[in-house]
């Protein structure tokens, strides 16, 4: 959108309908491949606990329930690190808090290989936690401000899909590097890998267009050059950008819960609530129930291979029709063809060759899901409180997987019968899809219609 001429001819541009009018650059493509690379280290680092588990119980002599603090020690830190680096995001810029974030989980990692006791180790995977809880939600806030509306959810689904593949590269990594050179050598490469991906960031990485032209409108030369390189240098000499949107008068957090964004908030943490529980449940548990059932380890192996392949595809597949449809409407039907699915792997999980087609639905679903609702958050909020409204919702997230993960136990322990315990899985599935359908169109559009 263009304002009339201003003194000495220059004209002013909103940024967002400047990115929209125009198809996406390489410049866009590589903002995008940065956080895509950002998130698939953050995958590789969330599943270094799972990978280093059993040489870690067997070298210093644990129980089961001992290595449990390891586990919970990350999501603690992810939780944290949500809740306190969105809000920096906002203030300081999306730029310092992902290098901050990346260096964080990077040196907390590598740090570990001084740990020689449980505590120990349990507080470096808090540090590392709180690097990882700070750099997704903030990947997705660059990258929903870089890219056109009209693709954007489409584009910030692919980008988040790097969390799953590097969770599955960092299996395959565990599986070829630990049995040779010992669990060491995993940390070295959880923690060194995001040290090297910080220099390529500290390069390339810009800050958002969006958030300058916001709090920083006096940087007219940085949003000048970041312009150039959008249109491929074709850019007028005399075009000023600015940002057609109203600050919140009170601080971010404060204002996800005012009006008119409380309605819209409160659901997407019960959403992220419910389904992080879900995802986290189901992703810790199923291995253990097929084997329990009396599958194989091959089976269980295939089978939780396939839910995560389903949550890739999902993801993609969900970002694409979210983009052409009412967004929070598609989450809901997905949430409840998860609970379908998840409630007939009950009935079939004896016979793996039956459930696997489920299995690989309801991962579509539940983990195609999360990703999608990571898109909707960052459409729901303005740049002033986006990167908070994102963490936040991710942050609340957490306290579900932490659930999720603990329920697990207790439900297989219970002598429930598997269709009836399920069936109780399906259900936050239920309430996910029902915060979906109760979610408000346009949740921003009076901050939008304000600042018009």
């Amino acid at each position: 959108m263009n304002s009339p001429h201003l003194a000495g001819g220059a004209h002013q541009t909103d940024v967002q309908t400047f990115i929209d009018e125009r198809p996406l650059s390489s410049f866009q493509t590589l903002v995008i491949a940065l956080c895509f690379l950002t998130v698939a280290i953050d995958g590789i680092d969330i599943g270094l606990a799972a990978y280093i588990a059993p040489s870690v119980r067997a070298e210093w002599g644990l129980t089961v329930t001992q290595l449990a603090p390891i586990f919970l020690s990350g999501l603690i830190g992810m939780m944290v690190g949500s809740l306190v680096f969105g809000p920096l995001a906002d203030r300081y810029g999306r730029r310092p808090v992902m290098l901050a974030s990346v260096a964080c989980f990077g040196v907390a990692t590598l740090a570990s290989l001084i740990a020689s006791n449980v505590a120990e180790l349990s507080a470096l995977r808090v540090l590392a936690g709180i690097g990882i809880g700070g750099a997704t939600p903030t990947a997705v806030t660059l990258t929903a401000e870089y890219v056109p509306a009209r693709r954007r959810l489409t584009l910030i689904t692919v980008m988040l899909c790097g969390n799953s593949l590097g969770s599955a590269l960092g299996g395959v990594i565990a599986s070829q590097v630990i049995p040779r050179f010992g669990w060491h050598a995993m940390l070295v490469i959880g923690g060194g890998v995001p040290l090297l991906l910080l220099v390529a960031l500290w390069a390339l990485l810009p800050e958002s267009m969006r958030y300058l032209a916001l709090r920083r409108p006096e940087r007219t030369s940085d949003l000048f050059a970041l312009g150039q390189r959008i249109a491929g240098g074709a850019l007028e000499t005399a075009t000023r950008f600015v940002a057609l949107e109203s600050r919140p008068g009170r601080a971010a957090v404060r204002e996800l819960l005012a009006l008119p964004y409380r309605r819209g908030t409160l659901l997407l943490w019960i959403t992220f609530f419910m389904g992080l529980s879900v995802l986290f449940l189901m992703a810790s548990w199923l291995p253990t129930i097929i084997t329990h059932s009396g599958g194989s380890m091959r089976a269980a192996a295939l089978t939780t291979a396939l839910w995560s392949v389903g949550g890739t595809t999902g993801g993609l597949l969900i970002g694409r029709v979210m983009d052409g449809s009412q967004p929070s409407r598609v989450l809901g039907v997905a949430y409840l063809c998860a609970c379908v699915a998840i409630c007939i792997v009950g009935q079939a999980y004896a016979t793996p060759l039956v459930a696997a087609p489920f299995v690989f639905i309801a991962g579509m679903c539940i983990s195609g899901t999360q990703v999608g609702v990571n898109g909707l958050a960052a459409t729901l909020y303005p740049t002033a409180m986006r990167a908070t409204g994102v963490a936040w919702a991710t942050g609340i997230g957490r306290f579900g997987s932490m659930l999720g993960s603990a329920v697990g136990g207790y439900l297989l322990s219970s002598g429930l019968s598997y269709s009836v315990l399920f069936a109780i899985v399906a259900m936050p599935a239920v309430v996910a899809a029902l915060s979906m359908f109760a979610m408000p169109r346009r949740a921003a559009a009076p901050l939008a219609a304000r600042a018009a």
